[in-house]
């Protein structure tokens, strides 16, 4: 699993993209174990037979393979893999298979040898910019955003599952609905699950439905998600918070589009797009064993990253206006002093974090704009904190920090406080105190702390 290829196709979140190309994804097979790691074998053809001697097309050193070993036809997305009676079998994800649809991301195991259906390489083609200046609810001019039109563009028009990273309010909701409308799937309907938002508890039935008496309160049968999205998309947000017990479900929704319902017995096959989101590193998320690897991988074969609103301060200006458009204000609503200083802000809480000033200083007046220090003069107080005597520069510093973490760790975590312990790693009493400590506790007239996460307050 170390093989170059390998390292390179999931540390490079927008390198997955640039290789889609319009309408169909280029595949190839990447060898990622036995005598031929490291190899691939571009999948430019209708069909190959893999084997470990000619005629074969793909002929694999493996004294374990067979000599016409697995026939693979190559379709829109996805190959079709059929065993040959092959002396010790053909397996994917651990179970054997006699015929199955391989998908993008999926490892195949023959003999000795591991081999993964991954995109082409592209990188080395040049890509255009987009000419658009938004995408769905997506708007922005600058390159950052052009460049993810670009790929969003490509992506819309295939079947590939995606994943979207980025930080909370930087639009990943927008950016899976606008997929899914763009799509060939756009007449089906678009279903979204917001796995942060649903008790532990509760998510397998929500996802995969259940039947009646499956447990206290199923007084009838129930479609999930996924049969809901039945001939559309899915919208899988927060991916990182599915429980680790429910990991390998999801991943055989990915692998081969069939779901069970709670308490029944029987597979039902559904035909959906899986998009999912995170604002977390689902890599650091894997190490520390909290997601699965496999199912990382099947999530990140397509993936993009949107970029944070201080890494394009220039589409500010386009936002406001379209802001104030979406609330039926005109553009001079907000003044041109105002209107500067909101171009300087670093807006740790992104668009969403935008639309909430906007919102606030139109309905009450600019008098109402928060209090709100460009990012330049934070790193100014910084510098002036140098010059102080060793301890109360060290202070100063250490309360900056803690409370630009907690304010930023709130934003992520919506005030939920259950979530913010979780995330940070901070037991709740600790952190309580801390939020007290820089008045960000709401009974302590702080920024709207919410309770845990099943809706009591401590």
């Amino acid at each position: 699993m170390a093989a170059q290829d390998e390292e390179e196709l999931f540390s490079d979140p927008t390198a997955t993209l640039s290789r889609a190309l319009p309408g169909q994804v280029k595949m190839k097979l990447l060898v990622l174990s036995g005598p031929d790691a490291g190899r691939s074998y571009p999948l430019t053809g209708p069909e190959y037979v893999v084997g470990k001697a000619p005629p074969s097309d793909i002929v694999l050193n493996d004294k374990s393979v067979s000599r016409q070993h697995l026939k693979l036809q190559v379709r829109e997305g996805y190959v079709k893999a059929t065993d040959m009676e092959s002396r010790n079998g053909s397996f994917c994800e651990g179970l054997r298979f006699n015929e199955l649809d391989v998908r993008l991301g999926s490892v195949i195991t023959l003999g000795t040898t591991e081999l993964k259906l991954v995109p082409e390489d592209t990188r080395s083609r040049s890509v255009l910019l987009s000419e658009r200046d938004r995408f769905g609810a997506l708007v922005g001019t600058s390159r950052k955003m052009r460049e993810v039109f670009t790929l969003l563009e490509r992506m819309s028009s295939g079947s590939s599952d995606v994943l979207i990273q980025g930080e909370t309010g930087t639009g990943k909701d927008l950016c899976a609905e606008a997929l899914h409308a763009e799509s060939p799937r756009k007449d089906g309907p678009f279903v979204i699950m917001d796995l942060a938002g649903i008790a532990p508890s509760l998510v397998e039935s929500e996802l995969f439905g259940h039947v009646k008496g499956a447990f206290t309160g199923a007084q009838a049968d129930r479609a999930g998600a996924f049969e809901r999205a039945n001939g559309g998309t899915v919208f899988l947000d927060e991916v990182g918070e599915l429980p680790l017990e429910l990991q390998p479900r999801l991943l055989r929704v990915l692998e081969r589009r069939q779901i069970k319902r709670v308490g029944g017995n029987d597979y039902r096959t559904v035909n959906v797009r899986v998009v999912a989101a995170t604002h977390v590193r689902l890599e650091d998320a894997v190490q520390a064993g909290k997601f699965r690897r496999d199912l990382f991988h099947r999530l990140a074969v397509l993936r993009i990253t949107l970029p944070p609103l201080r890494e394009r301060p220039e589409d500010i200006p386009l936002l406001i206006d379209t802001l104030l458009e979406r609330m039926g204000r005109p553009p001079s609503a907000l003044s041109d002093q105002t209107r500067a200083l909101l171009a300087q802000y670093p807006w740790p809480g992104n668009i969403r974090e935008l639309r909430n000033v906007v919102e606030q200083v139109v309905n009450l007046g600019e008098e109402a704009l928060p209090e709100m220090e460009p990012a330049a003069d934070g790193a100014a107080a910084a510098q002036r904190a140098l010059e102080l005597p060793f301890k109360e520069a060290k202070e100063k510093l250490i309360d900056g920090f803690e409370r630009d973490y907690l304010k930023g760790l709130l934003e992520r975590c919506e005030g939920n406080l259950s979530r913010a312990s979780r995330e940070a790693d901070i037991d709740r009493v600790y952190l309580r105190k801390l939020l007290r400590k820089h008045g960000l506790d709401t009974r302590a007239g702080g920024s709207g702390l919410q309770g845990d996460d099943s809706g009591h307050q401590d």
